[in-house]
């Protein structure tokens, strides 16, 4: 019998139209109209709008649903519609100021939804309200505390533009991914699928990191108690930052896949931006996996939970996921799966969960960190936590220290020594032949030896934000970055730290501290001389400040210390990272 579980609200709000010539039709109105270029959470929210994800939304809300849906996890009731039905995250388009004014945004303006990606249009939005949002009362009612340790927080307060704008959106058509198409479906497409199987009971797990033997087990335990089907359903949106990549995690899902019994399980993914909101965000996957046409939901320890908050305590308890589900369970009408963390046996060679085993019985765990530490020193895995296939899946996005690549970056003034540091740390870096090295030096980066040293201090962040950006991918790619810029403000050189660090790269800030004056005495191209006679605007020390940095790994100076000594200095800072 096929399966026969009805959409959050009774209809599946699949926007997507099915009529080439209504498409067409959008698509041109579309040409002529005013564009907002979505973000990456906008495009996931989006895009859930348009498959039904997010039934029975039909568009971002209105200020009512906003506030309806931030103080009492529902939608307004509107003309006797939709009943106030359970819908625990506002799903809100943000825009700015300078947004409505450009774009002449106001009640009843058509506007074009556009991907960035290849400036496409996906969905005309008509402009129902604009309203201006608290955000503290938002954190504290959403996520349950206004505290910039939690990631959502942090977008809201650092990201999230200033107003939101509610309306109904008409579909002209899906994002386009070029990724793992085959096992991306739309909740009509899915429940198509579980009808040609005639499944007829499924259970959906969440999931936003790498699979293992536990989780393995844990889904078809769940499984055999529901006598369902398995539908492994994770995240590749928006997840927490510092979360292992999507493409490094499909990649292992599919190598778990092979483990399970022919024909209990099946993979597909979701596209949506996670909010780490923890109960709220449970609710909210369970009302998602039943527009997917899931029966039965697996609730975890923590489920969504995004960690610490800034006392050091979790935001949320480790059930309270479960407890909230278990609240809402009947209007939701999907049935939750509660489950304890699993852990291995050793002596009996099985995973049971951790609340069944009797005290005293010898346990084995690998942690998130332990697991890391594994990956990052070659150290193995044992066969009992994970998969073979996953190990080498692992392997290959996280090499061991030895294979990874770093930046270094020299800062300093001109002619502070700091760019014949740079080539002979690029020579003795080429010599040891274990990675591809690149130098880039503040000539390099300006082009010519003069041409940007008029430019503002703003031009020179940007200049130096494209840096981070190379380096970054550079790093990403295993090779050394070794950039000699000046970089002279603090807020440049934390940005390209962060853009580093912030894709698991790593990271080195080398101060020559050579003074200004010792600079000037060996000025040979009397580039201070014109500076201070005005022929030079904006150069660094006599038109610009050089904020000293406090947070530099290695501080050297060219009057005290010979290139060798320095050079000798930041490969030890390397080699005691294991990195040479």
């Amino acid at each position: 019998m096929p399966i026969a579980i009805a959409p959050h609200g009774g209809v599946l709000k699949d926007l997507i139209a099915r009529d080439a010539s209504i498409s067409e039709r959008l698509n041109e109105e579309a040409r002529h109209l005013a564009d907002i270029f979505l973000t990456e959470r906008q495009l996931c929210d989006l895009e859930l709008i348009l498959n039904g994800g997010f039934s029975p939304l039909e568009g971002f809300m209105s200020e009512a649903d906003y506030l309806s849906v931030r103080d009492t996890l529902r939608l307004a009731r509107f003309n006797g519609q939709r009943q106030g039905r359970v819908f625990p995250i506002p799903i809100t388009l943000d825009v700015s100021a300078q947004d409505i004014q450009v774009l002449g945004l106001a009640q009843g303006v058509r506007v074009a939804l556009r991907d960035p990606r290849d400036e496409s249009a996906l969905a005309i939005l008509t402009v129902g309200d604009i309203y201006r949002p608290d955000k503290h009362i938002e954190a504290e009612q959403v996520f349950g505390a206004d505290d910039l340790a939690h990631p959502a927080v942090k977008y809201l307060h650092h990201t999230t533009k200033e107003y939101y704008v509610g309306g109904n959106v008409q579909a002209i058509k899906l994002p386009t991914h070029y990724d793992y198409v085959a096992i991306r479906y739309t909740p009509t497409e899915l429940r198509a699928f579980f009808n040609k199987l005639s499944w007829r009971k499924i259970t959906a797990f969440q999931t936003r990191n790498p699979m293992h033997r536990a989780h393995r087990e844990l889904t078809v335990r769940a499984a055999r108690q529901q006598k369902s089907n398995i539908l492994i359903h994770p995240v590749v949106g928006l997840t927490k930052p510092g979360d292992v990549d999507h493409y490094t995690r499909v990649r292992a899902y599919q190598a778990v896949m092979s483990s399970y019994p022919d024909g209990l399980a099946h993979l597909a993914l979701l596209p949506l931006a996670m909010r780490m909101a923890g109960p709220r965000e449970a609710v909210w996957h369970a009302i998602i996996r039943k527009n997917y046409g899931a029966t039965h939901f697996i609730v975890g320890r923590d489920h969504a939970g995004p960690g610490k908050n800034s006392q050091g305590k979790d935001f949320y308890g480790p059930y309270d996921a479960q407890e909230l589900v278990a609240q809402y369970r009947e209007e939701i009408g999907i049935e939750m799966v509660p489950f304890q963390a699993m852990t291995y046996l050793p002596d009996s060679d099985e995973y049971q969960p951790v609340g069944d085993v009797p005290k005293g019985t010898k346990t084995a765990d690998i942690s998130g960190t332990e697991l890391r530490k594994r990956l990052r020193t070659g150290a193995p895995i044992p066969d009992w936590f994970s998969y073979t296939g996953v190990v080498k899946v692992l392997r290959e996005s996280y090499p061991p220290r030895p294979k990874q690549g770093f930046t270094i970056l020299l800062t300093g003034l001109h002619n502070s020594g700091k760019d014949t540091i740079a080539r002979a740390l690029q020579v003795t870096l080429q010599q040891n032949g274990s990675r591809s090295v690149s130098l880039f030096l503040g000539e390099d980066i300006r082009h010519t030896p003069t041409t940007d040293l008029a430019l503002s201090p703003e031009d020179k962040h940007l200049n130096l934000l494209r840096l981070g950006i190379v380096a970054n991918e550079l790093t990403k790619a295993g090779a050394a970055v070794i950039a000699a810029p000046t970089a002279p403000h603090d807020v440049s050189r934390k940005a390209i730290r962060d853009q580093v660090q912030g894709s698991g790269g790593n990271f080195f800030l080398v101060h020559v501290a050579t003074p200004l004056e010792w600079c000037e005495k060996v000025d040979r191209r009397g580039l201070y001389k014109r500076a201070r006679v005005g022929e030079i605007k904006g150069l660094t020390g006599v038109g610009d400040v050089y904020e000293a940095p406090t947070d530099a790994d290695y501080t050297c100076d060219l009057r005290t210390d010979s290139i060798p000594e320095i050079v000798h200095s930041i490969l030890m800072i390397l080699e005691s990272q294991s990195l040479v």
